[in-house]
C-alpha cells in the first residue's frame, strides 16, 4: 500500500488533491489524507466558516463551483441577501444557501461538542471523497494580518474586503503555540511514505499548518517530503500570495520558495521540489540549496493536467 500525505489549503490545494486522488487510483492500493489548514477559518454571524476545509470537501465531492472557484455549484444568496438587510455579517463576505447549510450544521455539531477533527469527519462521509481529510488542529487559530499602518485585522476582512492592498508586515495565529496536531496528524505523517507540500500560498495555507508544534519535526522523520510550486514563471497562478511572500521577505520566484521551505539536509523539510518548465533556469538555485529540482509542466488547467502535475510529486 502506498500511503500519502498532502498538506493543503485554499483553492490550489483543492485542485491538487484531486490530482493525488486521480494519480494514487490508477496503481496499487493507495491510501490519501491531506491535512488542511484552519488558518482562515473565522465566526461570522454567529456561525464557524472552515473556507479551505470546505473548499477541499466541495472539490472532492465533485460539488464546487468551479468558475467561481470557492463555493457550491448551483448556488443561490437569498439569505445572504436577507443577512445584508439586517445590517448583519459582512456585506463583502458572500455566502451561498447551500454553504451557509454546511456552516449551520458545523456550528451545531460544535456546540453540541463535537471536535473539529469529529466535525470534518461527518462533513466527508456525505460524499465518496476517497481520502481521508483532517483539520491540522481542533484548536482556534485565525489568521490575523499586523498591517504597516500599525493596527491588525482578521486575515479574511484583509483578504477578501481589501484584496491584499492594505501594506502587511506580519501575519500571526494567536494561540498556535499551545495548540496541538488534530488527532491522526501525527500518525498519517509518521505512516506515510510521501508527504506532499501543495502549490498552496506557502505563507497563509502552508505556513499555519507548519506552525502547530510538533508537525515540522514529523516532516523531518518522513521518509520523502516534495514541494510543489505555486508559482509560474515569476508570478502566483492565483489569489494574492506575493503580498504575502513579500512581507515575510521572499521573492516571488520559485527558487525563494524552495529555500523558504529549505532542505531538510539543512534543517528545512523538503527533498525535492517540483517546479514549472518556465522556471527551469532555477533549477540550478534550486539543487545548490540541497533541494533536489524536478522540472514539469505545472499548469492545473484540466482533470488531465491536474492528475499530471500530482503524478510529477508522486514521481519525483
Amino acid at each position: 500500500m502506498t500511503r500519502v500525505v498532502i498538506l493543503a489549503g485554499g483553492v490550489g490545494g483543492a485542485k491538487f488533491t484531486l490530482g493525488v486522488r486521480a494519480a494514487l487510483a490508477r496503481g496499487g492500493d493507495p491510501e490519501a489524507t491531506v491535512v488542511v489548514n484552519t488558518g482562515d477559518d473565522l465566526w461570522l454571524s454567529g456561525v464557524r466558516l472552515q473556507p479551505d476545509i470546505d473548499s477541499v470537501l466541495y472539490a472532492l465531492a465533485g460539488q464546487n463551483d468551479t468558475q467561481r472557484g470557492w463555493g457550491r455549484a448551483g448556488d443561490t444568496e437569498r439569505v445572504n441577501a436577507e443577512l445584508q438587510a439586517w445590517g448583519a455579517g459582512w456585506p463583502w463576505f458572500t455566502l451561498g444557501d447551500l454553504d451557509l447549510g454546511t456552516h449551520l450544521a458545523r456550528t451545531g455539531w460544535l456546540r453540541e461538542g463535537l471536535s473539529v477533527t469529529e466535525v470534518v469527519a461527518r462533513l466527508s462521509r456525505r460524499w465518496p471523497i476517497g481520502v481521508r481529510m483532517l483539520p491540522m488542529t481542533d484548536s482556534e487559530v485565525d489568521t490575523h494580518v499586523l498591517l504597516a499602518r500599525g493596527d491588525r485585522m482578521h486575515f479574511q476582512e484583509w483578504w477578501t474586503r481589501h484584496r491584499a492592498a492594505l501594506a502587511p508586515v506580519a501575519f500571526e495565529n494567536p494561540g498556535v503555540q499551545d495548540a496541538v496536531p488534530a488527532p491522526g496528524v501525527l500518525e498519517a505523517i509518521a505512516e506515510a511514505d510521501v508527504v506532499l507540500l501543495a502549490p498552496s500560498n506557502p505563507v497563509v495555507s502552508i505556513g499555519p499548518i507548519l506552525a502547530v508544534p510538533g508537525v515540522r519535526d514529523a516532516l523531518r522523520r518522513a521518509p520523502r517530503v516534495v514541494g510543489v510550486a505555486g508559482i509560474i514563471g515569476g508570478t502566483v497562478v492565483r489569489g494574492m500570495a506575493d503580498v504575502c511572500l513579500s512581507a515575510i521577505g521572499v521573492d516571488t520566484r520559485s527558487d525563494a520558495v524552495a529555500a523558504h521551505y529549505g532542505a531538510r539536509t539543512a534543517g528545512g523539510l523538503l527533498d525535492a521540489w517540483v517546479m514549472a518548465e518556465e522556471d527551469a533556469a532555477l533549477a540550478p538555485a534550486v539543487q545548490a540549496c540541497g533541494i533536489h529540482p524536478v522540472v514539469a509542466p505545472l499548469w492545473m488547467t484540466d482533470a488531465a493536467t491536474t492528475e499530471a502535475v500530482a503524478q510529477a510529486a508522486l514521481q519525483a
